[in-house]
């Protein structure tokens, strides 16, 4: 029905009377008015029912739940635990006769609410949603690098276009120079010999005049010695001339065009080629959460119980170092790869693979005390007695936001957009701008490390050897202490809030129930643990890291 409508009082519209219902009822799937809700409560079938508001029928009448047999279109009543299935009445007999664990739906049905099966949908809700969001945001991430991409690529077309035209004017003008200075040596060799030539036609037309003079009015002695002498020189002239003219030669001026210039104006088609290189999406995977427990569980769920917990070991090594080593804290990033924080001088993260091979030391701004992943594509890093901690993109370990306070920021964690930070003898909550939310006191002066997770924080106090679990408004929910854990250092938790504690001088690592009643240890010293002090578990591939001081490093995967 949509919302907004009237909806019509079941009883009462079996009786043909129409009236407006102000109640629904969840087991009757009906309305009911004022009247018949007051006879239903009293009814004995009817009187354990769960009776709820119009309006809180609203939020749920377009979730599409089949109560009936999609074979048999009887009611669903039955559950076979073996197979795992829903029946009816007919699928009982027809398919699970032989079935000795076939139960009512209905005595199990009650505690629904608190079955692990339900828990785990809302965080596979959870998870799906986040993993769809950050595939969003990776997309419109590449979308914008595309972006920035095709800028950079225009740019360098235009950079070489200015960087050809310039280079071609600049040969230009040299080939041109080249023109006007051979030109000028053909043009001068030229005009020697137009001097040698002038020189003679101004000796000639002199001798000339000078002849004619001489003829009209010298003697004849005079006439007979000049003609002598003239041809004379005129001889010496012509010899002269001759000489200068047969080593004179004609010049031509050509150019030859550089072949590549010739190749660019003739051949080349194409100013470039635009090319697209294609590789797996970095960062862009969906981790699809699984959904593996039963559909009906009952009450405490038996994922819970800290007893069925065991460690598988995957993997061991040791991270080598000239010097002596602090590990203090320690991830797994979205790629698998193992990253550490070593609170020593040298001022860098460093990153493994998860097969332990060595894969680069990344510098950082100051000693690294401890990290943790905000999202698939950034972590935050404290900085201990530096009193600063920075948001990193986890891909390029580039800092993104540097927030500074005004004590040691030691251990933290990252739940649902906010920042918690052990800062002096507080818990810190911060978001990702560095504004303070709220400051919640511990327990204890004595708290490096602690772990939120959405309705609880926990926090280790080394000095008293105590384990503190408190909700997001600081209010203590339980502490536990034992004897077997001495000097509890870093803490995390599990996807059921069971608590993971290591024991730095008892040298192993115990689990906490979530409630805080029970505890056992998974491992000791004989299993390689050595002053353990750093502790992650990634809650999507169920994979416990620890960390000894001195970079021994195991991983686990629970089971």
């Amino acid at each position: 029905m949509a919302s907004g409508k009237h909806i019509p009082c079941g009883p009462c519209s079996f009786d043909d009377v129409t009236k407006d219902a102000g109640r629904w009822c969840t087991n009757c799937e009906e309305g009911l008015c004022e009247d018949c809700e007051h006879v239903h409560r009293k009814s004995k079938s009817s009187r354990n029912h769960r009776v709820i508001s119009i309006e809180d029928y609203r939020k749920i009448e377009n979730v599409s739940i089949s109560q009936v047999c999609e074979h048999h279109g009887e009611n669903l009543e039955w559950f076979c635990k073996s197979h795992d299935e829903v029946l009816c009445v007919v699928c009982v007999p027809s398919k699970h006769k032989a079935c000795s664990d076939v139960i009512p739906i209905s005595p199990y049905s009650e505690n629904s609410r608190q079955s692990t099966a339900l828990s785990e949908l809302e965080e596979t809700i959870e998870g799906t949603l986040r993993n769809v969001k950050q595939c969003i945001k990776n997309r419109e991430s590449a979308t914008k690098e595309i972006e920035n991409q095709e800028l950079a690529v225009k740019t360098m077309i235009f950079e070489t276009r200015t960087k050809i035209n310039g280079k071609l004017d600049k040969l230009q003008e040299k080939l041109l120079h080249e023109l006007r200075s051979t030109s000028d040596k053909c043009k001068s060799e030229y005009m020697k010999i137009i001097q040698k030539l002038k020189s003679t036609e101004e000796m000639l037309t002199k001798l000339r005049e000078q002849t004619i003079h001489m003829k009209q009015f010298s003697s004849d002695i005079k006439v007979f010695l000049g003609t002598r002498q003239a041809d004379k020189l005129i001889k010496s002239e012509v010899e002269s001339l001759k000489s200068e003219i047969h080593v004179t030669k004609d010049y031509g001026l050509k150019v030859d065009i550089h072949s590549l210039i010739e190749k660019l104006s003739s051949e080349v088609e194409n100013f470039g080629q635009i090319k697209v290189t294609e590789c797996n999406a970095i960062n862009f995977d969906f981790r699809d959460p699984k959904i593996d427990q039963a559909q009906i569980k009952i009450n405490v769920p038996a994922s819970r119980n800290i007893s069925d917990i065991k460690l598988q070991l995957i993997k061991t090594f040791t991270i080598s170092r000239a010097n002596e080593m602090i590990i203090t804290g320690c991830v797994i990033l979205p790629n698998g790869h193992i990253l550490v924080a070593n609170y020593k001088p040298d001022n860098h993260l460093i990153e493994y693979s998860d097969s332990g091979e060595h894969i680069r030391d990344i510098p950082v701004s100051s000693m690294p005390y401890d990290i943790a992943l905000i999202d698939p594509s950034r972590i935050v890093v404290t900085y201990g007695d530096a009193s600063f901690l920075e948001i990193m993109n986890s891909n390029t370990f580039s800092v993104e936001k540097k927030i500074c306070l005004q004590e040691s920021c030691l251990g933290v964690s990252h739940e649902d957009g906010k920042l918690y930070i052990i800062h002096g003898h507080s818990v810190l909550v911060l978001d990702y701008s560095g504004r303070k939310i709220k400051t919640m006191k511990t327990a204890s002066m004595h708290v490096t490390c602690m772990y939120a997770s959405r309705d609880r924080i926990v926090y280790s106090d080394w000095k008293n050897n105590k384990v503190h679990c408190c909700n997001l408004n600081g209010e203590e929910l339980w502490q536990f202490e034992n004897d077997s854990i001495k000097f509890p250092r870093a803490v995390q938790a599990d996807n059921h809030n069971n608590v993971y504690v290591v024991g730095y001088v008892s040298n192993n690592l115990t689990i906490i129930q979530y409630d805080g009643k029970d505890s056992r240890t998974l491992l000791k010293r004989s299993d390689g643990l050595n002053r353990p002090n750093a502790v992650f578990f990634d809650k999507d591939k169920r994979k416990l890291l620890i960390c000894n001081k001195d970079g021994n490093v195991a991983s686990y995967k629970v089971i």
